[in-house]
């Protein structure tokens, strides 16, 4: 007998789809994107149903739980031949934004949680990020590379409204004079245009901001917690006015869901002074493909089946696809008929648009000369 007073002073609670009767399947939590509580492949333990102990707390207990983590790095070198050399930094782990088909749901299973409701409701911030980022820099041996917020998680999560712990890496990277690239779906963003100005007049910084659907019903389902994509491509428009420049992300493209959207959103996004635009295909790797299949059995019961097979199709017949070089693309027709949707779409909407540069040798280092500005 499991004693339930115990495992609510647990920070760290598993459940599995095969765990869950028929009624509780049939729960569903407004404003999350998960439904369910996968278990975590890293733990050895797995607490086995016990009267209504799910009922009681693991399902119904929705309340959003921040907890800190006080890393003793934050800048990581991304080791992935899709990107090479690209570095990442991310003050935030899990994301209440709670989109069904988020990657980084499986980083949520190294900090003992589960990939699904906990990623979302169990979000980890890191309050020592901007004293980590400067000590990164002083550093002798750091050689200037674009750093992407986030690689991972939304750094403008709602998180962010209150803690401001991305806006003090901004501070830094300014003070640094050090080039940022951002990507993110959340308005707060506006709030620091004014660090944002000042580092675009530098060339320091470039923004892409997430859209994945105009519809709002989809929206409001694939990605519960996030604002609308009205707000978003205003967020768009209003940094490029400020001289900020800024694309549209139309990711992930998952077939049968979004992928007709893609002229649409990349036409939105032009109206709206998008400087570029990017993609890329939806994968369901790890605890993802038990979450995803879960929310659109739920969501859109009629076409669950064929959604999945076609992104299946995407991957070599698995809704898994780790492979480098063809994982974020896809392949065979479907993954051709997008690309070919994607590139007609840009070249009409976007070409000739400015494309966008850092600046690498603006850095330097507090006390320091910059050499390139003796002359």
């Amino acid at each position: 007998m499991l004693n339930l007073s115990l495992l609510k002073q647990s920070a760290k609670y598993f459940l599995s789809l095969d765990m869950i009767n028929e009624d509780e399947k049939q729960t569903y939590f407004k404003g999350r994107g998960a439904q369910v509580n996968t278990g975590n492949r890293f733990s050895k333990n797995k607490y086995a149903e016990d009267g209504e102990m799910l009922d009681e707390y693991l399902l119904s207990d929705d309340r959003t739980q921040i907890l800190f983590e006080h890393p003793k790095k934050i800048v990581n070198l991304v080791k992935s031949p899709d990107v090479p050399g690209m570095y990442s930094m991310n003050p935030y782990q899990g994301c209440e934004h709670g989109c069904i088909y988020c990657y980084a749901r499986n980083t949520h299973e190294y900090w003992g949680y589960s990939a699904g409701l906990d990623f979302e409701r169990k979000i980890i911030a890191k309050p020592n990020a901007p004293q980590l980022l400067e000590k990164q820099l002083m550093n002798k041996k750091w050689v200037v590379s674009p750093i992407l917020l986030s690689g991972n998680t939304d750094c403008y999560q709602p998180l962010e409204r209150k803690l401001k712990i991305t806006r003090q890496l901004l501070e830094v990277l300014l003070k640094f004079r050090h080039p940022v690239g951002i990507i993110t779906k959340n308005n707060v963003i506006l709030r620091d245009i004014d660090i944002l100005e000042e580092m675009a007049s530098l060339k320091l910084v470039h923004v892409m901001v997430s859209i994945t659907s105009i519809r709002e019903e989809l929206r409001q389902k694939m990605e519960p917690r996030t604002v609308t994509a009205k707000n978003r491509l205003n967020v768009i428009k209003e940094l490029n006015k400020a001289g900020i420049p800024t694309g549209i992300m139309t990711a992930p493209i998952i077939p049968g869901l979004n992928s007709d959207e893609i002229p649409q959103l990349i036409e939105a996004g032009a109206d709206h002074l998008a400087t570029n635009a990017g993609y890329e295909i939806v994968r369901l790797n790890g605890a993802i493909a038990e979450i995803f299949k879960d929310w659109i059995e739920k969501n859109y019961p009629d076409r669950a089946e064929k959604v999945l097979n076609q992104i299946a199709e995407l991957h070599g017949g698995k809704l898994n696809d780790s492979r480098f070089g063809t994982r974020m693309s896809g392949e065979g027709n479907i993954a051709a008929s997008i690309n070919q949707l994607y590139k007609m779409a840009v070249k009409k909407h976007l070409a000739g648009r400015d494309k966008f540069e850092y600046d690498l040798t603006a850095f330097r280092r507090p006390g320091e000369v910059n050499q390139m500005e003796l002359f």
